[in-house]
């Protein structure tokens, strides 16, 4: 194909490809560190650039250096507040762990203090989470129920915290966030609300005060459990539970009313801790067969580095449980970072975000704590709260250690019923009814998706449940790879504008040329489908004239979109430029970027379509076929009589 002069005279740029050196760096560079971190080091003296790393790396040297009393009056009130949260929450989720409730304590005391250290964002708040805290007890003790031994039980859970802490450090060392990814925002969703029900379902041992219960999380064993065991059912524990949960939920719906009084919701759970020990204690609640969490001693967090256990024998169960624990508890707290972080217009490194979350694991595990993350109910208390840096943290852990030390036995009167009907309120909150109706309306698979976890969870286990979902989002992705997106463009009339003809009607097709935009990368996976993709298009295309000459004599392929290519699919390209060819069909080639036009030139494709047969931009390739065509339509008309007679 030759240009006109009308068309644009910049040219294809066939230089030298880049050597492997280089290539492999950008694309470490690219897949690694997309944001560039370390630009902000460059060109300064070296002092100044070792400080700046030292406060990349350590972000509390950052922000302590323009902190200010100010600013501690708003953190010392969130601080507090968190902590009035974190006391019932740290020994009820401890129970759903089935740990002692004074691991629930302690973990609201190490974890905070080394999140305020290497922590990026200013509004999470660190504690236990609920869903983790079930999947750690169904995890493990399939292995080691903790009523057969409660002891290796509970070294256990510490080391799959250890785990879960050197898998998450490992993750932001290598900066694999993007592996978190595959725990999508409709997989989350369905988590969440399944992992709500169950708990909700579970919490009917506290509620109606059973003794004995099943292990297992699906709701059809939970609620065999509930009815198999009702002999044991106290109607004293039902009528207490049902006041506390009313209690607690008119709060959150006077919170809902007047978001100004979210401190109301905030402190409701540490009012009926306290209205639950006061009510034990001056009533005797034992002698009603109204359980109490029992014994809790004064004391700051033992050293539990030694407890730590590898025997290969629970080693399989430690490390599942670390591992997915450890997803999860990251998925949940970076997006709950990041979606607070959104409403200050600030932003958060995903990489230290997981690094906190992995030191904090890590001095967790030897310290009596278990996992931890930033749970969203905490979180927003935190920020309503008017939290100004991450200061707050170290606030709550002063004062959790304060409690640790003077007011823990405090706490040894706890209805287990209070502890259920706040368990229960706060799963309420989880399930996003109008999220999944969102997802239905916008995208029908994305609900599945979401539909799959959700039952999974609620009908099976909370992993396979899980795993089920992520399988089928990443099935999904694939279906992507292998059928992307093709489409047949047209130019918009009164510009230079080529857009899909499915979308854009009114767009004009340029008789004998068919403009093709591919917008994926070109893989193995799916270039099988791209050429006979392309090859239906000119079928659907070709109108065979009275001549017997085709309609359509140009192809233009706009490669844009196409960020790489490799050897099968450069191949599959060799392939359609011969078919086309035995056709009488002209293929071109519409700006290749640089990662698949050094594929080109090394390969020798280049050389064997013809390098004037790739073009900048739509338009040059359009101009050069319309010349070519009208130059082919005049050496094909007859000669005049005139002519034939000179």
């Amino acid at each position: 194909m030759a240009k006109t002069s009308s068309t644009s005279t910049h040219k294809v740029n066939f230089g030298d490809p880049r050597n492997f050196v280089t290539t492999f760096k950008s694309k470490c560079k690219e897949t690694l560190f997309p944001d560039d971190p370390f630009s902000q080091f460059q060109n300064e003296k070296p002092t100044l650039r070792a400080k700046k790393v030292l406060q990349y790396f350590i972000p509390i040297f950052e922000w302590i250096s323009t902190y200010n009393l100010k600013m501690l009056r708003y953190d010392l009130l969130a601080g507090i507040t968190i902590t009035s949260l974190a006391i019932p929450q740290g020994i009820s989720y401890a129970k759903l762990a089935e740990l002692p409730p004074i691991i629930g304590l302690y973990s609201s005391f190490v974890p905070p203090l080394i999140y305020a250290i290497f922590g990026s964002s200013k509004h999470l708040a660190v504690g236990t989470v609920a869903a983790c805290s079930l999947l750690i007890a169904e995890t493990i003790g399939q292995k080691v129920p903790s009523k057969d031994d409660a002891n290796l039980y509970l070294r256990l859970v510490f080391t799959a915290t250890f785990f879960t802490g050197i898998m998450q450090t490992a993750l932001g060392f290598l900066r694999l966030g993007i592996l978190v990814d595959f725990l999508s925002h409709s997989t989350i969703t369905g988590f969440m609300g399944g992992t709500a029900i169950i708990i909700c379902l579970q919490q009917l041992k506290g509620i109606l005060g059973l003794k004995t219960f099943t292990h297992k999380t699906d709701v059809i064993s939970v609620l065999h459990a509930v009815f198999k065991y009702r002999k044991e059912w106290r109607w004293e524990c039902a009528v207490i539970g049902i006041i506390f949960l009313a209690f607690l939920q008119s709060t959150r719906f006077l919170r809902q009313k007047n978001p100004k009084l979210f401190w109301v919701s905030a402190v409701a759970p540490i009012i009926t801790v306290i209205l639950g020990c006061l009510f034990a204690y001056l009533a005797k609640a034992e002698r009603f067969g109204i359980q109490i969490v029992g014994r809790l001693q004064k004391g700051l967090n033992p050293p539990s580095f030694r407890l730590l256990n590898f025997d290969p024998e629970y080693l399989p169960y430690t490390l599942k449980a670390g591992i997915i624990t450890g997803f999860v508890a990251l998925a949940e707290g970076i997006a709950i970072g990041r979606s607070f972080a959104i409403m200050k217009n600030e932003q958060i490194d995903g990489n230290k975000e997981m690094l906190a979350f992995g030191l904090m694991n890590i001095f967790g595990s030897f310290t009596s704590c278990y996992l931890t993350t930033g749970p969203f109910s905490k979180t927003a208390v935190n920020f309503n709260s008017g939290c100004k840096s991450a200061m707050s943290n170290i606030v709550m852990a002063i004062c959790m250690m304060l409690v640790l030390l003077f007011l823990a036995p405090v706490f040894s009167y706890t209805p287990l019923v209070a502890l259920s009907a706040i368990i229960m309120s706060a799963m309420f909150g989880l399930i996003k009814y109008d999220e999944a109706i969102h997802l239905y309306k916008v995208d029908k698979l994305d609900f599945c998706i979401c539909m799959v976890c959700f039952f999974g969870v609620t009908f099976i286990s909370m992993d396979v449940g899980l795993m089920l979902s992520v399988g089928l989002a990443i099935l999904r992705a694939l279906l992507y790879v292998a059928r992307p997106p093709s489409c047949k463009l047209g130019k918009i009339p009164d510009s230079e504008l080529y857009r899909d003809t499915e979308q854009y009607p009114g767009a004009i097709q340029i008789p004998g040329v068919l403009v093709l935009q591919l917008a994926s990368p070109i893989y193995f996976a799916n270039c099988n489908y791209l050429r006979e993709r392309i090859l239906r298009w000119i079928r659907e295309e070709e109108r065979p004239s009275d001549s017997g000459l085709n309609s359509i004599e140009h192809v233009l392929l706009d490669l844009s979109g196409v960020t790489s290519i490799d050897m099968t699919g450069i191949s599959s390209l060799s392939e359609i430029n011969r078919i086309l060819q035995a056709k009488g069909i002209k293929i071109a080639l519409i700006n290749p970027r640089v990662n698949v036009m050094e594929k080109m030139i090394l390969s020798k494709f280049t050389e064997t379509i013809g390098k004037e047969s790739f073009f900048l931009s739509i338009e040059d390739a359009v101009g050069a076929c319309r010349f070519s065509l009208q130059r082919e339509k005049k050496r094909d008309q007859p000669m005049d009589q005139s002519e034939v007679m000179v």
